[in-house]
C-alpha cells in the first residue's frame, strides 16, 4: 500500500473542504467579504472564566466573547514557546516543516519565500495592519502599516523601581509587582487605543486587523488597581504533587526542572504572589480586549467582521514543579480559542483543534483562494456543528523530535494494545501525551525523549535521516495522520 506523508495527507484532507467552503461563502457574500479582527494573547493558559482554569481569574471581555461566537475549549498550540507557536500559525507550516523550533531562532530567514497569514489577506485585496506582538520577531512584509512601527512589535511599558520586586535574585523578566502609573502609559493600552481608532474609520475595502497584547508575558508589572483585586492571601494555588515527577521519565524531569524556577518561587516564600501577579496581567489584558470590543461594536464594521482571539500557547504556574512554558503538558499546550461573527452561532467545541486551524478556517470564512501549503485542518465544521469529530489529533512540538498528541476521548483504547511499550506508555493519554513516535509504521512502539542517539541504540537507524528530521514530524507520527484519514483508528484501539 502507497504510504501518504503528513503534509500530503493535510493537504488532501483539508483542500477539499477547503474549496467547497470557501467557494460557498464567496457566492454568498458577494463583494462584501468579512473584516477580521486578529486578537493575540501572549502567555495565557486556561485561566479564563469561560475555560475555568482559575476560580479567582476575572476576565469579563474574554467571556462576553466567547458567549457571542464559538469557543473551542480544547485547543492546542503547534509550539509551546512564543516564536515557534507564531511563527507557525502565521505562515501556515508547523515547526517540523519549518525547523523554526526556537525563541532566538528568526523564522524569516528559514522561510524566506512563504506567504504568510497576512500577505495572503493583501493579495486578496485586503487592507492588512497590526499593531502590538503579533509575531515574536517582526515582518515588516506582512503589514501595510503597523503600530508603533513596521520595525518594533510594541510600545515601551514603564518599569518599576526597585527590581527584582519578588526578592528573587537575578531574576530577569521573571518578575512581578505593581508599576504605578495610569494605564494609559501602559504599551498594551496603547496598542488597544489605536486598535479602537482604527475599527471607528470608515473603510472603502475590507480589512485584517491585527492587536496583539503583551500581557500575561513576564514581567508580570501591571497598574495597582489590577493587584488590588487579587490580594496574595485570597489566591488558590494550582494543585501542586511533590511526588508529581517521580513516574515521568528522565526527559520529562530534565524539562520540568530546567530552570529551577519552582525551587526559587518557593525558597523567596513568593508563589501566592506570582499567582496574584499573573491574575492582575490577565485582568489587565481582559481591560484591553474590552477597550478594543467596545470600539468594535460603536463602530460602522460590527456586523461584518470576524473576530478571532487566541493565545499562543499555555503556562505553569507550579503544576509538575515547573514554570512559564516550554513543556508538553496540557498546561503549556492548551491555550484560549474564539472565534465570533458574521454567520458564526454561539456555541462551545471540546473537540482537539490545533491552532495551526485558524489559517485555513480564515481562508474558508473570507472566500480567500485556497492554499494547498498551508498545514492545519479548516474549523469549518466545527463552527457549524461543535459536536463535529476531527479527523486528526492536535499535535504539539517542542524543540526537535518532541511531539504531545491530543485526541478525543475514544480514539484510543490504551488496554487493548498489544505493544509491551505502548502499554507502558497507556496511562500518560489519559490526559497528557509526552511522546515521540519512532520506528516501523507497521508496528506501534513508541519510545519517550528526544535523544537521537539513545532512540537508534534502541531501535536502529532512525527512517528518517536528521537532515530530513528538521522538516518532518516522525513516522510514528504521521503513521497515526495516515491512519486517522484512512479512518483506521480502529487498529490502534485493538479492534
Amino acid at each position: 500500500m502507497a504510504t501518504i506523508t503528513r503534509r500530503g495527507f493535510l493537504r488532501t484532507a483539508g483542500a477539499g473542504v477547503a474549496s467547497l467552503a470557501a467557494g460557498r461563502l464567496a457566492a454568498a457574500q458577494g463583494a462584501q467579504r468579512p473584516n477580521v479582527l486578529f486578537l493575540a494573547v501572549d502567555d495565557l493558559n486556561d485561566w479564563v472564566g469561560c475555560l475555568g482554569g482559575h476560580p479567582g481569574t476575572i476576565t469579563p471581555n474574554f467571556d462576553r466573547l466567547a458567549a457571542r461566537g464559538m469557543l473551542f475549549t480544547n485547543a492546542h498550540c503547534a509550539a509551546p514557546l512564543c516564536n515557534a507557536s507564531r511563527a507557525a500559525l502565521m505562515t501556515g507550516r508547523r515547526p517540523s516543516s519549518s525547523g523554526v523550533y526556537a525563541n532566538s531562532q528568526p523564522w524569516r530567514p528559514v522561510m524566506a519565500d512563504v506567504v504568510t497569514m497576512p500577505q495572503h489577506f493583501m493579495a486578496a485585496g485586503y487592507r492588512v495592519t497590526g499593531g502590538g506582538k503579533i509575531y515574536h520577531f517582526q515582518d515588516a512584509a506582512s503589514w501595510q502599516d503597523y503600530f508603533p512601527d513596521r520595525q518594533h512589535l510594541t510600545p515601551r511599558d514603564p518599569m518599576p523601581t526597585g527590581r527584582p520586586l519578588n526578592g528573587i535574585p537575578n531574576a530577569a523578566q521573571f518578575d512581578w509587582g505593581p508599576v504605578d502609573v495610569p494605564d494609559e502609559e501602559m504599551g498594551d493600552w496603547q496598542v488597544a487605543n489605536w486598535a479602537a481608532g482604527e475599527l471607528g474609520k470608515q473603510t472603502a475595502q475590507p480589512f485584517f486587523l491585527g492587536c496583539g497584547f503583551f500581557r500575561p508575558h513576564l514581567p508580570w508589572y501591571v497598574p495597582p488597581r489590577y493587584f488590588a483585586k487579587f490580594p496574595p492571601a485570597q489566591v488558590t494555588l494550582p494543585q501542586v504533587q511533590k511526588d508529581d515527577l517521580d513516574d515521568v521519565p528522565e526527559i520529562g524531569k530534565k524539562i520540568a526542572l530546567a530552570s529551577g524556577d519552582h525551587e526559587k518561587v518557593l525558597k523567596a516564600g513568593n508563589w501566592r504572589q506570582a499567582v496574584s501577579g499573573y491574575l492582575a496581567s490577565i485582568n489587565f489584558a481582559d481591560a484591553c480586549l474590552g477597550r478594543v470590543l467596545d470600539a468594535l461594536d460603536a463602530g460602522p464594521h460590527a456586523r461584518n467582521t470576524m473576530v478571532v482571539l487566541w493565545g499562543d500557547h499555555g503556562w505553569h504556574l507550579g503544576e509538575k514543579l515547573h514554570w512559564r512554558k516550554f513543556t508538553l503538558w496540557e498546561e503549556a499546550t492548551r491555550c484560549p480559542l474564539m472565534i465570533a461573527g458574521p454567520g458564526i452561532k454561539p456555541g462551545v467545541c471540546s473537540r482537539p483543534v490545533s491552532l495551526m486551524d485558524i489559517f485555513p478556517t480564515l481562508i474558508d470564512r473570507c472566500g480567500l483562494p485556497a492554499r494547498s501549503d498551508v498545514e492545519g485542518l479548516t474549523l469549518t465544521p466545527q463552527l457549524a456543528d461543535p459536536t463535529t469529530p476531527r479527523p486528526v489529533p492536535a499535535l504539539t512540538t517542542y524543540k526537535l523530535g518532541n511531539h504531545s498528541i491530543r485526541r478525543d476521548a475514544d480514539w484510543f483504547r490504551p488496554r487493548r494494545w498489544q505493544s509491551e511499550s505502548t502499554q507502558a506508555l497507556a496511562p500518560a493519554f489519559h490526559r497528557i501525551h509526552v511522546v515521540v513516535a519512532w520506528g516501523n509504521p507497521r508496528d506501534s512502539e513508541w519510545l519517550i525523549g528526544d535523544n537521537v542517539a539513545e532512540k537508534e541504540r534502541r531501535t536502529g537507524p532512525s527512517v528518517l535521516g536528521q537532515k530530513e528530521q528538521l522538516h518532518r514530524v516522525p513516522v510514528g507520527v504521521r503513521w497515526i495522520m495516515h491512519h486517522a484519514a484512512q479512518h483506521s483508528w480502529a487498529r490502534l484501539a485493538g479492534q
